[in-house]
């Protein structure tokens, strides 16, 4: 019967397409009885309807576009004082872009313009509509239907009645409406109201290969290994030249990059004859504010090729003057170039689906690059050599970058097939489209790999061998008070190297000689009300690239879950933060906050077939201040792909000199993250640890289960921390405990003109100490508000129980007696949106705390932009805590300043004042990459007293100069 349908559409389609082509470009809405122009009180003017696009890319459905438009341009007439004029043709996606919109409503005199777009998911079909003001290029009505092939009649009356009611509404036609028109009729594609991309599709069976493909290595059984071990294309055949693209049914893109047989001139410009004899990728797709839904501005994109680098260019249409851009920074790996209008690249150069690296650009020049592990965990630190311009043309701006394969690892062989996600934030409309579809809950979308396009044609030099010497030289002037003896403006010199070498064009090796670590910035700090200790992230280079290799037990993806994830943001780190760390590279060259000198050592990372592996060997020196001896580090960690999005894998740590006691400390864990469809994740982990006189109960295990849909999420977690479990170059919040973890949240998206997403949510942390007794409860009830304009507001109130078993100093003169404690209390915060001239989240909390009460305001990830080169970052943290033993107000102010000279040169500084400590410390730093890869630091750091009244004393100071610089052969 299906089939019967599709015929009688199929002819219907073309007998109407062949009565719209023999229509004039010109049909007048008369009335069919009287021949006489109707008058009706609605809107009046003429308004072009062009035939809808096919986004699927199949041309057995390209026969829908013209049945579509003229549905719509039928009902349209219906109308009593409409023009409709019709657009003959049928438009290709490259087409279907706001300026070629706008510029054929004005060829055809138009007042407004009609178009839209279909898209072919199996055997759902989602037509999409909109209503554009050919004067002001404002989408005044986006409408959409989703339903059955089967019903694509009764989709087309649908949509076009929508349309039409867009008309006989003059608010609406004068208003900015985007909100969708109730689903159609069935089922709905996919929980919530925008519904999702489609569920992952099954192992494609293998195309026919192309000479890349041929010279893979295939092996595995389909199902079960990743693609690249296989030789797979994971999607569509590859296009056959002179296209660039070949989308299927379910959206999925291969592309394919084409050498360069001319010099390309990196000047942003996209003047050379190649932009006009390659056809462009185009087409993207909307992950937000409407899923699936064709982007609203035009995004082309070129790969292209040669003997040394990789380049990707892009031309990047958008309707707005460039005075209403978002593009306010221009430093280096600054957090606030993601929230600018911006163009990222992400390269899978493995080919598995699950790791990748990224280069981001905004049209100011302001660059982020960073490694993603497992498709989350990002690396920002990461800082790979590469090239870039931006330049603008009538419409738009344009981007080319320029990738050295040195810069890049990848499988061995010339012919190589990459995974290639190509992402954009179009931030002053708050929209994020991909070339590929990507699920509406995968957030950031540029992290799920594995709805990534494949990069097919490209091919590697041989013996892509990475070989760097980078030796430093640095001369300091130091000043400690506190030193016995205490010093003042004691000179100082030294200098070391680091080489890297490229084992195989997938495998790195990484020495350090006489390490020094003076370009590191200093930690922020922070304000703590608990009882354990602080997480500070690393900052030293050595130990960034590649780090990812060794994380152990952390979920798939980039998972939520954890206490106080509605946005209290403290207490430890990604969320509850008791979950152990077996390797934490803070644990080396580094004692009591003060640096260990690092005599050498070396690193090992890379991947091999499915296997990723990692090892580290550092060995210190004694430092008699900190009461650190000499000491030897090791680390070994391999992971192994198998599934899908899944891996397995085991860890082992050891440290030749134990903190506890004598002979030495080791640590083993096997480990394991299995990711199903797009939203469904577990993990856990087994590890043990082996210490002299910490003998039994030294084992630690977590199972955890994460369900994290963009409609429902459910998190459920249970982990135990032996009490002599004892990872000594990892990091331990709190031990011998059984955690159980419990959340759930709703999350809908109302048809509301304001509010993009409500979350409703309750949580449950439970935690018992090691003889069975309730140390901790926290019962959390949240609501967040996500709104139009990225703006967030956030409401929680929870109930807490903790058990002290020893007393709790919480300042140095005032201790909670030991004792069970019940209290209450509730937090609210407003984050302003990072587009604005002046962002932050101001955060209020009261309520009980222990056996008193507490009363906190803040301000933090404050940023105010003076110029796009100049912006100030403030924070504020005033804790007032009253309590039975004694009252107190524990005050954090924090400012940042930056100036940013180009993006490869700034100047911050840092102030820094904490009442805990009764401390106000200073950074000040220059940092100037003179040439790729080259750098030279000018550092001051000062740390005083403010105890005593007046000017603050000085306990330490230090004024360092650095420089470095970059052989590459």
């Amino acid at each position: 019967m299906m089939a019967g349908v599709v015929r009688e559409a199929v002819t219907l389609a073309l007998v109407t397409g062949a009565l719209v082509s023999a229509a004039p470009w010109v049909t007048s809405s008369l009335d069919a009885a009287t021949g006489q122009q109707p008058t009706d009180a609605g809107p009046t003017g003429r308004v072009a309807v062009l035939p809808f696009v096919n986004i699927t890319g199949s041309a057995v459905d390209d026969w829908i576009g013209v049945g579509i438009a003229e549905t719509v341009a039928a009902d349209l007439e219906r109308s009593a004082t409409l023009t409709v004029v019709r657009a003959n043709g049928r438009l290709g996606s490259a087409d279907a872009n706001a300026g070629a919109v706008l510029a054929t409503g004005r060829q055809l005199d138009a007042r407004w313009v009609v178009s839209g777009s279909y898209q072919r998911l199996g055997d759902r079909l989602r037509l999409t509509a909109r209503l554009t003001d050919v004067a002001t290029g404002e989408v005044l009505q986006s409408t959409r239907v989703d339903g059955r092939v089967d019903d694509l009649f009764t989709l087309q009356d649908q949509l076009a009645a929508e349309v039409r009611a867009g008309f006989e509404s003059s608010d609406r036609v004068r208003g900015p409406a985007r909100r969708e028109p109730p689903q159609a009729p069935g089922p709905p594609p996919t929980e919530g109201r925008r519904p999702a991309a489609p569920p992952a599709p099954p192992e494609p069976t293998p195309a026919a290969p192309t000479t890349n493909e041929t010279q893979t290595a295939r092996s595995g059984t389909a199902g079960f290994a990743a693609p690249a071990a296989l030789g797979r294309i994971d999607g569509p055949p590859p296009p056959e030249a002179p296209a660039t693209i070949n989308r299927d049914a379910a959206g999925r893109a291969t592309v394919r990059a084409v050498r360069l047989t001319a010099p390309l001139s990196l000047d942003g410009r996209l003047d050379e004859g190649i932009y006009e004899t390659v056809p462009p990728l185009s087409g993207f797709i909307q992950q937000s504010p409407d899923e699936g839904a064709p982007a609203t501005e035009q995004t082309e994109v070129w790969v292209l090729f040669d003997d040394r680098n990789v380049y990707v260019s892009g031309r990047l249409h958008d309707s707005a003057p460039e005075s209403q851009w978002v593009a306010n920074e221009m430093q280096r790996d600054s957090f606030q170039v993601i929230n600018n209008e911006q163009f990222a690249v992400v390269f899978d150069t493995f080919y598995d689906r699950r790791n990748g690296v990224v280069f981001m650009i905004n049209p100011i020049e302001g660059i982020f690059d960073m490694e993603i592990t497992d498709e989350g965990r990002p690396n920002s630190d990461w800082n790979p050599i590469w090239n870039y311009r931006t330049g603008r043309f009538d419409g738009g701006w344009t981007v080319e970058m320029e990738i050295p394969f040195k810069s890049l690892r990848f499988r061995p062989g010339v012919a190589q097939i990459w995974g290639l996600h190509i992402g954009r934030r179009i931030r002053w409309k708050n929209e994020s489209t991909y070339l590929t579809p990507v699920p509406i809950s995968a957030q950031p979308g540029l992290f799920r790999l594995s709805a990534a396009s494949t990069l097919t044609g490209l091919e590697v030099p041989s013996g892509n061998r990475r070989f760097e010497i980078k030796p430093y030289a640095i001369g300091s002037s130091a000043t400690d008070v506190n030193a016995v003896p205490a010093i003042s403006n004691e000179g100082d010199g030294d200098f070391g190297v680091d080489v890297k070498y490229g084992v195989t064009q997938n495998i790195v090796a990484d020495f350090t000689y006489n390490t020094d670590f003076a370009q590191v910035e200093v930690d922020e700090q922070q304000v703590n009300l608990t009882r354990f200790s602080l997480f500070f992230p690393e900052k030293r280079e050595f130990f960034l690239e590649s780090r990812g290799n060794f994380d152990f037990g952390s979920p798939a993806g980039n998972t939520t879950g954890g206490p106080g994830r509605g946005g209290r943001g403290g207490g430890g780190f990604f969320g509850g933060g008791d979950v152990p760390q077996i390797f934490f590279s803070r644990r080396i060259g580094l004692e009591a906050g003060q640096a260990v000198p690092i005599l050498a050592g070396g690193r090992l990372t890379g991947k091999v077939g499915n296997f990723t592996i990692g090892a580290l060997n550092m060995q210190t020196d004694d430092q008699p201040s900190v009461d650190a001896v000499s000491t030897n580090f090791s680390v070994f960690r391999v992971k192994r792909d198998i599934l899908r999005r899944s891996r397995i894998g085991a860890m082992f740590t050891g440290r030749s000199v134990s903190t506890k006691g004598p002979g030495s400390n080791q640590v083993y864990g096997l480990d394991a993250a299995f990711s199903f469809y797009d939203n469904v994740n577990f993990n856990g982990y087994y590890a043990q640890s082996q210490t002299p006189e910490l003998n039994g109960d030294d084992t630690s295990y977590q199972a955890a289960f994460n369900y994290t849909g963009d409609l429902y999420r459910f998190q459920v977690d249970h982990l135990l921390v032996g009490d002599n479990f004892n990872p000594e170059i990892g990091f331990l919040r709190r031990d011998d405990f059984r955690r159980t973890f419990a959340s759930t949240e709703y999350r809908p998206r109302p048809a509301w003109e304001l509010v993009r997403q409500f979350t409703f949510g309750a949580s449950l942390d439970y935690i018992l100490g090691g003889s069975g007794q309730i140390e901790t409860r926290i019962a959390q009830a949240k609501f967040n508000t996500e709104l139009e304009n990225s703006d967030r507001i956030n409401f929680d109130v929870q109930g807490n129980y903790e058990l002290l078993t020893e007393p709790f100093n919480i300042t140095g003169d005032i201790s909670i007696p030991v004792g069970g404690y019940d209290f209450r209390d509730f937090f609210a915060s407003y984050s302003m949106g990072q587009q604005r001239r002046v962002s932050g989240t101001v955060t209020f909390q009261g309520g009980g705390f222990f056996s008193g009460n507490i009363r906190s305001v803040g301000w933090r990830q404050g940023r105010i932009e003076i110029t796009p080169q100049l912006s100030i970052e403030p924070g504020v943290s005033v804790n007032r805590i009253e309590l039975p033993e004694g009252d107190f107000t524990a005050t954090l102010l924090t400012t940042r300043g930056t100036y940013t000279f180009t993006p490869r040169m700034f100047f911050s500084g840092l102030l820094q004042y904490n009442s805990s400590n009764e401390s106000l410390s200073t950074n000040l730093r220059l940092r100037w990459e003179f040439q790729p890869g080259s750098e030279l630091f000018v550092v001051y750091n000062d740390q005083r007293d403010t105890t005593l009244r007046g000017t603050p004393m000085l306990k330490n100071r230090a004024f360092v100069v650095k420089a470095t610089r970059l052989f590459r052969f």
